[in-house]
């Protein structure tokens, strides 16, 4: 099942999200290559991405681990590890990756930010991401493998939506082989079972120290955002805004 749409219009341009989606983007056309040349690639991630053991510094400096064939990432000590949480938050591993956080973005972002601004939205982004960050860390404190991705950030988004438009039905394609349709589910429903999931996910992490025990996805990342998301919610939203999108939008959706 894949988000495509809501049914809750904006009231305001969501500019900031879509500066977002373009910093993206950019980083991952300009800086990443596209994923055209996989050495490139692979040094992006190494270099940018963020690497739990270098920041707690319970990786063995000179941890090698394979990033693309013929090349390793090695745990460093260098100055811009501690950007890392930041750089990291911008950057890919592929095209399914960029592509489905883009998606999720697109569908959850614009009313999240049309109930706080466009400067409260994106701090409230990047703390998401910061939490989502620190998540992962505390899962994976030794963990000498480099993470990237926005999808930190955007469980954050995801978590506010929850507690703003519970009620709002979120468009869902389903695929089947060759059967497409597009459901329209309770947000509640999709967010929910988004985050049991990653929960579910990340449970045997709790007891493998082996950070490749999830496939190299960042579950717990993905629950830190999103549990930094409902928590943050009540400090970021614009109550006028909420309001008005309640007087516009109320009535149809019952808050």
């Amino acid at each position: 099942m894949i988000p495509v749409g809501d049914e809750l219009p904006t009231l305001r341009t969501p500019w900031m999200n879509y500066l977002i989606l373009a910093a993206m983007w950019a980083v991952w056309l300009v800086v990443e290559g596209a994923g055209t040349n996989q050495a490139l690639l692979a040094a992006r991630v190494c270099d940018l991405g963020m690497v739990p053991g270098e920041l707690t510094r319970r990786a063995a400096l000179g941890t090698a681990v394979p990033v693309a064939p013929g090349m390793v990432c090695v745990v460093d000590n260098y100055s811009i590890n501690a950007l890392t949480p930041l750089t990291s938050m911008f950057l890919h591993g592929g095209w399914m990756h960029i592509i489905g956080n883009s998606l999720f973005l697109w569908v959850f972002g614009n009313n999240v930010e049309d109930s706080m601004g466009p400067v409260r939205y994106l701090a409230f982004y990047l703390i998401c991401g910061f939490a989502a960050a620190g998540a992962h860390i505390l899962s994976q404190p030794s963990s000498p493998i480099p993470t990237v991705g926005a999808s930190g950030a955007i469980s954050g988004v995801m978590g506010a939506y929850l507690m703003l438009y519970p009620r709002v039905r979120v468009k869902m394609l389903f695929i089947f082989v060759i059967f497409f349709r597009v459901f329209h589910i309770p947000a509640w429903i999709v967010l929910l079972w988004w985050f049991a999931v990653q929960v579910i996910s990340g449970l045997p992490e709790l007891s493998d120290v082996n950070a490749a025990s999830n496939g190299g996805v960042a579950v717990w990342a993905h629950v830190g955002g999103f549990v930094a998301g409902v928590l943050l919610i009540r400090f970021f939203a614009d109550e006028r805004l909420v309001m008005r999108h309640r007087q516009v939008h109320g009535a149809r959706y019952g808050y």
